[in-house]
C-alpha cells in the first residue's frame, strides 16, 4: 500500500453510485473533484473520449468526435465518472464544435484550477469536412505559459492530412 492515505467514499458522490442520473442537457454541476495527492511534482493526466456527441445548433444533426483532454493537476483533479456524465450532458446540447471545445476547457479550468490544460476535439467529417478545434490554458506563474503558446500551433503538425503527408 502507498504511503498516501486511502481515499474515502465520502469525498465523491458519483463513483460507485448505482443511481446515476444522466442529464438531458449541458450540466457542468455534475463535475466532481478530489485532492491531488502528488502535488510535490508535475505529471500529465490524459482522457480520451472516443464517443463524444453533441448537436449542430442549426440543423439539430448529431456531431461525433473523439475528445482528448490533457492536464497537469494542481490541487484538485476531476473525477472520471463525473467527467463522463458531464461529457454525456452535451448529447442533446446544440453548440458549434469550437464552442463546445472552449466550454469544456473553461469549465475544467474553473473546476480544478490546473497548472496546464488542453482540449482537442477531433470531430468526424460531415459534408466532407472535419473540424479539429483546440483550446488550452496555462495558469499564470505555473511555468507552462510558453508551452501553451507552442502547443496552440504545434498540435497542428501531428494531424494526418489523409494522404500520408504531414
Amino acid at each position: 500500500m502507498s504511503k498516501q492515505s486511502a481515499r474515502t467514499k465520502e469525498e465523491l458522490t458519483l463513483l460507485g453510485n448505482n443511481g446515476t442520473v444522466y442529464s438531458q442537457d449541458y450540466d457542468p454541476d455534475v463535475l466532481e473533484t478530489f485532492e491531488n495527492k502528488h502535488q510535490d511534482h508535475d505529471y500529465m493526466v490524459t482522457f480520451r473520449c472516443p464517443e463524444f456527441t453533441t448537436l449542430c445548433p442549426i440543423t439539430g444533426q448529431p456531431d461525433f468526435a473523439t475528445l482528448y483532454i490533457n492536464y497537469v493537476p494542481n490541487v484538485k483533479m476531476v473525477e472520471s465518472k463525473s467527467l463522463k456524465l458531464y461529457l454525456f450532458s452535451f448529447r442533446n446540447h446544440g453548440d458549434f464544435h469550437e464552442d463546445v471545445t472552449n466550454i469544456i476547457r473553461d469549465d475544467l479550468v474553473a473546476l480544478m484550477d490546473p497548472k496546464y490544460l488542453e482540449v482537442r476535439g477531433m470531430f468526424y467529417p460531415r459534408g466532407g469536412i472535419s473540424i479539429y478545434p483546440f483550446a488550452n490554458y496555462a495558469k499564470p506563474g505555473s511555468g507552462y505559459e510558453q508551452i501553451a503558446s507552442q502547443r496552440m500551433f504545434s498540435q497542428l503538425s501531428d494531424l494526418d492530412s489523409g494522404d500520408g503527408a504531414r
